[in-house]
């Protein structure tokens, strides 16, 4: 659950300022906000915050694979002091469905906890960053919101804030078996996965993600046999041809009206 940062935002930016339509009359500022919530030491060089997104009601942002309509959230902490890495933490996220077409991400407020890195350990860390997150009501718009260290605030309420966001993260699945078998498709691979997990609720949602960006997964198809969930999707990479794929990155995250689970890895089926 993991993701290295800063990314470039430009080519995104552009991309995202494309699906936005003629009319629309919101402007970022008016429906989504981000601070940066400071947390606690974990080790020496390693600290944990929060990047706190706020929403107004109706709109939602998205989830780290937001589905094929959503816009994969970016940030870049150019701005900060002492940082040499970041390590993003995702509570679970909610699943939208809109017009036959599936998406995921979060509405109201959500803290999406971070591990900072240090360059120097024995300096503290100062946060300074901006975000390109996709926003959505009736419309979608690219939103590029800066947000930094608060100054002032209740310590203890942020950090029971973060303390939160951890433990609302998707479960690991201890113990579930999953086995995936590949097969080259025109265009990619088609991913067939076997997953020993007991129902998360009625209405499962499958998401797979493959540890490459570039990669295209499509929305997966699951049928629930008892203890065994069935998932397929395809993956289609940039080259749009067969590729060689390692199963040890595959990542799957079953989201249900019963809790989470999110398994990394399968075995050759």
């Amino acid at each position: 659950m993991s993701r290295i940062l800063p990314l470039s935002l430009a080519a995104s930016l552009t991309l995202a300022s494309a699906l936005v339509p003629a009319h629309a009359q919101a402007e970022p500022g008016d429906v989504i906000a981000l601070d940066y919530v400071p947390g606690w030491q974990v080790s020496d060089g390693v600290e944990m915050g929060g990047i706190r997104i706020r929403l107004e009601p109706g709109w939602k942002t998205y989830w780290r694979a937001p589905g094929d309509a959503g816009i994969p959230p970016q940030f870049v902490w150019s701005g900060s002091d002492n940082l040499r890495a970041v390590r993003i933490h995702w509570p679970t996220p909610e699943v939208f469905d809109t017009d036959g077409m599936r998406t995921i991400g979060y509405t109201d407020e959500v803290i999406l906890p971070v591990e900072l890195f240090a360059k120097d350990p024995a300096l503290p860390v100062a946060v300074q960053g901006e975000a390109l997150l996709g926003v959505c009501k009736d419309i979608c718009i690219p939103a590029s919101v800066g947000f930094g260290t608060l100054s002032g605030g209740d310590a203890a309420l942020g950090a029971a804030a973060i303390t939160a966001a951890l433990d609302a993260r998707p479960q690991s699945a201890t113990g579930a078996r999953v086995t995936c078998t590949v097969a080259p498709i025109s265009d990619g691979l088609r991913l067939t996965a076997e997953v020993t997990l007991p129902s998360k609720g009625r209405d499962e949602v499958a998401v797979i993600e493959v540890g490459r960006a570039d990669v295209w997964v499509s929305e997966a198809e699951t049928v629930r046999r008892g203890d065994v969930l069935e998932v397929q999707a395809d993956l289609v990479p940039p080259n749009a041809a067969p590729f060689s794929l390692d199963r040890s990155k595959v990542r799957m995250t079953v989201l249900g009206q019963h809790g989470s689970a999110d398994l990394i890895g399968c075995d050759a089926g």
